[in-house]
């Protein structure tokens, strides 16, 4: 008598379970086949980020935050990544040598085509503005060793190094660390971000934004980021939001063309290693080294592309909540005519794809791209 109350008990928790539990959600839309290689219909197709909806840019919304400074240690690279070799010159000898915050300051409010400024070792505290601009033939130059550390003096505060208008530039060599960002480019053209240590910052690390154009982010190491808000803990941000273009280019699309993100190692990021956003165009991610242990949220790929026309090739991965490279399409005609070769990766889920086209369009997805797992190379079946 025991045993069949007991078994009824046990069907009537069981039906009340399944009542409880929610049904499969099918409203997502599910990638569109074309050409290039897409998931199957069963692959989930995540919602866009948050970061492209409620992304902040700059707005200072710290209520209720209570995070501290960033600690003043640098996280140590995973041991399969290498020391990036930059794609840039190394800087000339010094025009002038700066030893303190003021000393700095002054060097970039008074710099002209063709000056270095060499940064001696030390810390440099303080959120620095650059607005003189260079030649192509004659660029400013900042340059100085890992020694030489611009901290920001919170991950709450603003942009360690601003280039403001700033063209053609070159900064080289040096630590920046303890910022809300570390470098922030407003109509930047031809400018060299390369061989920069970045670490421990509030937000993402490098920003291109408000039409800079035709610069080269090369050669960095970056990481620890999103401290202050882990949804905009991009490594690379290209670009801005549809939701900010109001606020950032008088309601137009963030046209940061041409811009070469190549050689750099991006890791503790918890968002994107690299994130391109609708607007952009023409540009190239190449022989990058990504870890996406530190991923957090909706944060679900190494590199986010948005824009259209741009290059994704020979960059190498391991570890992510989802998949390795992932387009979507914010606008309409954006998020397409992506070219997709030669990228490598791991994966921690046996359900992500290396790059994921969501939706599809008219992106290209060639069969040298491969994933590789504990047993061999998977190729997708359907690649170009």
């Amino acid at each position: 008598m025991r045993a069949d109350l007991r078994a009824a008990a046990l069907l009537l928790a069981l039906a009340a379970l399944a009542a409880c539990t929610p049904a499969a959600d099918t409203g997502a839309p599910s990638p569109t086949p074309t050409s290039a290689w897409t998931p199957p219909p069963s692959a989930p197709t995540p919602a866009p980020l948050p970061s492209d909806e409620d992304d902040d840019e700059d707005k200072d919304d710290d209520e209720g935050d209570d995070e501290g400074d960033a600690p003043a240690d640098a996280t140590t690279m995973p041991g399969w990544m290498t020391e990036p070799a930059a794609e840039a010159p190394a800087c000339p000898a010094p025009t002038v040598t700066v030893r303190s915050a003021d000393e700095l300051q002054a060097a970039l409010d008074a710099a002209a085509p063709g000056d270095v400024i060499g940064l001696a070792d030390g810390v440099y505290r303080g959120e620095f503005v650059a607005r003189a601009s260079g030649t192509a033939q004659q660029p400013i130059a900042l340059c100085g060793g890992r020694g030489a550390v611009l901290d920001g003096e919170g991950i709450k505060g603003g942009y360690a190094l601003h280039l403001d208008g700033a063209q053609h530039w070159h900064v080289d060599g040096f630590t920046i660390s303890n910022a809300q960002k570390a470098v922030m480019a407003d109509g930047t053209v031809g400018t060299t971000i390369s061989r920069l240590r970045i670490h421990h910052i509030g937000d993402e690390a490098v920003h291109l934004r408000r039409v800079s154009t035709d610069n080269h982010v090369t050669g960095n190491v970056i990481s620890d980021t999103g401290l202050r808000k882990p949804k905009f803990g991009e490594g690379v941000y290209v670009g801005t939001a549809e939701s900010n273009f109001c606020d950032i280019t008088d309601c137009e699309p963030d046209a940061s063309h041409r811009n070469r993100v190549v050689a750099n190692a991006i890791f503790a990021t918890t968002s994107e290693a690299i994130d391109v956003k609708e607007g952009t165009e023409d540009g190239l991610v190449a022989r990058n080294q990504f870890d996406g242990s530190g991923l957090e949220g909706d944060a679900d790929s190494w590199v986010d592309v948005k824009g259209r026309t741009w290059t994704i090739e020979d960059n190498t991965g391991r570890h992510s909540s989802a998949d390795g490279f992932q387009t979507h399409e914010i606008i309409d005609g954006w998020g397409t005519d992506n070219v997709f070769r030669r990228n490598r990766g791991e994966l921690d889920r046996s359900d992500g794809f290396l790059v994921a086209p969501r939706p599809a369009r008219d992106n290209v997805v060639e069969c040298s791209n491969e994933l590789l797992t504990q047993v061999g190379a998977v190729s997708p079946d359907d690649c170009t």
